[in-house]
């Protein structure tokens, strides 16, 4: 219950302070609105940070919700650091002997009591292995994932009350993104899941040895214990100028963005938060890609939609991209298709016009534009947005003259003919190969069954649209309710009459009989009106919810 209070508090305090702000929720011209002018971000993120872990890491995710929050709170949220005191190293070996079930002296030739780094969910220690090669050890803290379960869970049900009493509720629906980042959070948890993502991402950034992923040894790993190769390098916003003269970062910074567009389009991961904390130059010229543990998996089908929309935002077709959101997304009630059309075509012509607009705020703006017209976009797109502006900002720092929109261009068309040529495999073209053969067979058969039934007029369509359960259940609702209104009215009729006959009972001043039976038509009538506001709003913008198609 203190927790409880706690989070309640912070909801309290923030509620009018502009922190979900970042659009306009009228009809009316779309813009952003800024926070109120009491609103302090950094304050916002200093009371996040007090809160604990779960905070920090929310945080962290509604920094890739710009079409949520207003670039004053992205920017602060941004910045939030995870520096915390560390824990004891008596506390770091218990977790490291508990989960790998060896003393760490056994297990390490050298173990460094002098923590490299320290985060609200792990701590990092340099060790030896006994054939001499150094290592990086993230273990997490004790008890961290209990803390988590705990808040998430109490998060859960504010969010729930959030999406139906609130418009931005039913619009956004909290649940549903809370849960997005509930699993994403767990994934983090599981540091055996984290290396195999640094397994899977050396392979696939293989063909450009420019990047280099940081390998996990897989003896040493365990859900709460990650042991990987260390890294030595130096961070890309704290490159040496003299660095800079002896060697050229334009490699670096084009393979970075070529490898990253790799990963997305052609094996289905983002990696939505390639930070300067992420990114290390190595001292054998290289860039070091690491902390792997929050990537998104994108389904093939997804994937090729996501494809299509920014193979269309940077050829300037804004009619085609808004075709391809509409067929990705949910429309809500009140979706006004008209507005949606014409807004996205505006941006896309500025998109193409501008050479200043970059890829990733032009995505983040396709999903604040579909938001604010009531169209639900799949939060693979936001995460897409964030890691194209994560990948332009680590690209200014690393060469500032690297032309990211030539890039991405050219990129996308490898993609493209990389895709080609994987549909074009020869377990590809078994498969489709073996659904012809399958059509052919049996094709004829099905259009002789059909001609025999519009032969004999026994031919029959069904229509689906209309759920005759979900009628007859709103229809009995309806009955209810004018049942319940006329005996309402039929009480309180009869409280009047019986009000002008004599009684030994009073109540308040008044015939006793007639006083229940008005008090007993008051509650009634109140319950009907509350019912009524606070549930037929809430199925009007459910029934109005509609995929896109398929």
């Amino acid at each position: 219950m203190s927790r409880r209070q706690q989070i309640l508090r912070l909801l309290l305090r923030y509620r009018n302070a502009g922190v979900f702000s970042g659009l306009q929720l009228d009809g009316g011209p779309l813009r952003r609105t800024a926070p109120p002018a009491d609103a302090d971000p950094t304050q916002f993120v200093a009371d996040l940070e007090a809160l604990g872990t779960t905070f920090v890491k929310l945080g962290q995710v509604l920094s890739t919700r710009p079409d949520m929050i207003p670039p004053e709170y992205v920017a602060a949220l941004e910045r939030m650091q995870e520096q915390v005191a560390p824990i004891p190293v008596e506390q770091v070996r218990a977790v490291i002997e508990e989960e790998l079930g060896a003393p760490v002296a056994r297990l390490f030739a050298e173990f460094d009591p002098e923590p490299l780094g320290c985060a609200s969910i792990a701590q990092v220690h340099r060790a030896v292995l006994h054939d001499g090669r150094e290592v990086a050890i993230k273990v997490q803290k004790p008890d961290v994932a209990a803390q988590l379960r705990s808040d998430l869970a109490v998060l859960r049900n504010f969010a729930s009350a959030a999406d139906h009493l609130t418009r931005i509720g039913r619009r956004v629906r909290f649940v549903d993104w809370l849960d997005e980042f509930a699993k994403t959070l767990r994934m983090e948890l599981d540091y055996e899941a984290e290396a195999a993502n640094l397994d899977r991402f050396g392979r696939h950034l293989a063909p450009y040895p420019e990047l280099w992923v940081p390998q996990p040894l897989w003896d040493l790993c365990r859900r709460r214990v990650l042991t990987m190769e260390r890294v030595h390098g130096v961070r890309v916003d704290a490159i040496p100028p003299v660095r800079r003269t002896e060697q050229s970062m334009l490699p670096l910074a084009a393979a970075l963005v070529r490898g990253y567009l790799d990963q997305i389009f052609v094996h289905g991961e983002i990696h939505a938060d390639p930070h300067p904390g992420n990114l290390r130059v190595t001292d054998d010229q290289r860039l070091a890609v690491f902390d792997l543990g929050m990537v998104a998996h994108v389904p093939p089908r997804l994937r090729e939609r996501l494809l299509k929309v920014l193979f269309a935002a940077v050829d300037g077709r804004g009619e085609e991209v808004a075709d391809e959101i509409i067929g990705i997304s949910t429309r809500l009630e009140d979706y006004d298709e008209e507005r949606h059309l014409r807004l996205t075509g505006q941006m896309i012509a500025r998109y193409a016009a501008n050479g200043t607009l970059s890829e990733g705020h032009v995505v983040l703006e396709i999903v604040r534009i579909a938001t604010a017209c009531n169209l639900r976009t799949p939060p693979e797109l936001s995460l897409l947005g964030k890691a194209l502006l994560n990948l332009e900002g680590a690209c200014r720092l690393l060469a500032p003259e690297l032309d990211t929109r030539r890039v991405v261009e050219h990129q996308l068309q490898h993609v493209m003919r990389a895709r080609f040529g994987k549909s074009l495999s020869v377990a590809n073209l078994a498969s489709e190969a073996m659904e012809l053969q399958q059509l052919l067979r049996t094709g004829p058969r099905r259009m002789s069954d059909i001609l025999s039934l519009v032969a004999e007029n026994r031919l029959q369509m069904k229509v689906t649209g209309l759920e005759e359960s979900r009628l007859m259940e709103n229809i009995q609702k309806v009955a209810n309710r004018i049942a319940a209104a006329l005996i309402t009215a039929a009480l309180l009729l009869s409280s009047v009459l019986l009000m002008r006959l004599p009684s030994g009972l009073f109540l308040f001043g008044y015939p006793a009989l007639a006083m229940l039976l008005f008090l007993l038509s008051v509650l009634i009538g109140l319950g009907l009106i509350l019912s009524a506001l606070l549930f037929d709003r809430r199925t009007r913008a459910r029934a109005h919810e509609e995929r896109g198609r398929r």
